[in-house]
């Protein structure tokens, strides 16, 4: 590390290390976490967090550990299947090593932390200066950020959204040419396939060094998975991850991707061709609008958060705590909105939609989600129809040079050779 990365590494701790030392803020901020945590709390004496995919991640944990069939158990009330890869399940081995309502806590705390990393690299992810978010600003944004829908309901499964676009925006945000840089990427792909994407949005940005990092990362896992669980690897590659109808129903309220968008419009369980070929325009728009955010702005955050929202809406099933990439575009957002308006507003409603849960309020029992009216729609897919605006508006501001305005103006990246080399602000 150069002394010029020392200095910068020590001021940071010295910051968070004063921001803690100032007792009202640091007090305010603890008493609004405690008091959401309470909320949580609350909530769970009078209908209990079912935690329910927790439960599938010990399930499979067992089952690496046993040699029993991977894919051949249901568990919980809604006899829910494992549909990871085989190398999640190696991951998931010390879940069995403590008991159910002991790992139902720790996933919440675990979650929770999480969180609060996520403000902090979404925070860094957006250029804020590191004087901005101090600890109290973190503890206060995490203690709001709980009751974002995406991250609520990641709390009550029991998800590992969160580690997941962690892991990746962590990755991400590291200097290009840095080592092993697109390892965790690959890693991410490993245990959920999605992360994937983001391999191809580095290939597609001319980091062709990174691209085939984050793929071996990937072919690395699946490997792992193949020598401990050569069985469930064949199943898993030739079989089940085609299975769609093992993740559930995308057409319910639940699915906020763009086949579940189609299917409640077009009143069908299957949208078959015509969610094929609005998925293959999509991910070819949304690729194009990241590779734009990178090339005319010289920056990956732009770049980033459409690679994940178009990864959101081209897989089949996207459900809603899948977004948890919200947290960032919220951050990021609010980075640029100072000193304007009508930015401001842009943000509020952004974070309007993520808190407002219209999907949750319109009836959608049985097959309702088949039968919604016109003026429903929007309601019942909020997040589709956020990611489908934000690909067109980043297209429309990257339509000029660096000189554009529209979602605020990032700065180039600095390239003094003297200077410690950050290449480009995730």
């Amino acid at each position: 590390m150069s002394a010029a990365d020392g200095t910068r590494t020590w001021t940071w701790r010295r910051t968070w290390a004063q921001s803690v030392a100032r007792p009202h803020r640091t007090v305010v901020a603890g008493a609004l976490l405690a008091a959401s945590l309470i909320g949580l709390w609350g909530l769970y004496t009078v209908h209990p967090l079912p935690m329910p995919d927790i439960e599938v991640y010990r399930a499979e944990g067992q089952a690496a550990a046993t040699g029993s069939d991977l894919y051949g158990f249901t568990t919980t009330r809604w006899h829910l299947p494992a549909t990871y890869p085989p190398f999640a399940a190696l991951l998931f081995l010390p879940t069995t090593w403590v008991s159910l309502a002991t790992l139902k806590v720790a996933c919440v705390l675990a979650n929770g932390a999480l969180l609060a990393a996520l403000i902090q690299l979404s925070c860094k992810a957006a250029g804020i200066r590191r004087s901005a978010y101090t600890a109290p600003t973190v503890i206060g944004a995490t203690a709001l950020g709980i009751w974002l829908e995406p991250v609520f309901q990641t709390l009550i499964f029991g998800q590992i959204n969160l580690a997941l676009t962690c892991l990746v925006l962590w990755d991400l945000a590291r200097p290009d040419g840095a080592r092993f840089k697109g390892l965790a990427v690959g890693i991410a792909a490993g245990v959920k396939l999605t992360p994937a994407i983001f391999a191809v949005y580095l290939l597609v940005t001319g980091r062709v060094k990174e691209a085939c990092t984050a793929a071996a990362g990937f072919l690395g896992s699946a490997l792992l998975g193949l020598l401990v669980l050569p069985d469930a690897s064949v199943d898993f590659w030739t079989r089940r991850m085609f299975e769609t109808s093992r993740v559930g129903k995308v057409w319910i309220v639940d699915n906020q991707s763009l086949q579940g968008l189609l299917a409640r419009v077009l009143h069908t369980p299957e949208p078959g061709l015509i969610w094929a070929v609005a998925a293959l325009l999509t991910a070819a728009a949304g690729l194009y609008a990241a590779r734009r955010a990178f090339i005319r702005r010289g920056t990956d955050t732009w770049g980033v958060l459409c690679t994940a929202v178009t990864a959101l809406l081209v897989s089949p099933i996207s459900w809603s705590h899948h977004w948890v990439w919200c947290v960032p575009l919220i951050v990021t957002l609010a980075a640029h909105s100072r000193g304007s308006r009508r930015r401001r507003a842009l943000t509020a409603a952004v974070t309007l939609v993520f808190t407002a849960r219209t999907l949750w309020i319109v009836p959608h029992t049985g097959d309702l989600d088949l039968h919604f009216s016109w003026w429903q729609q929007p309601l019942t897919s909020p997040y589709p129809l956020l990611g489908l605006a934000m690909l067109a508006a980043v297209v429309w501001w990257t339509r000029s040079g660096p000189a554009g305005g529209g979602l605020g103006r990032i700065p180039h990246p600095r390239t003094d050779r003297t200077l410690p080399q950050r290449s480009r602000a995730l």
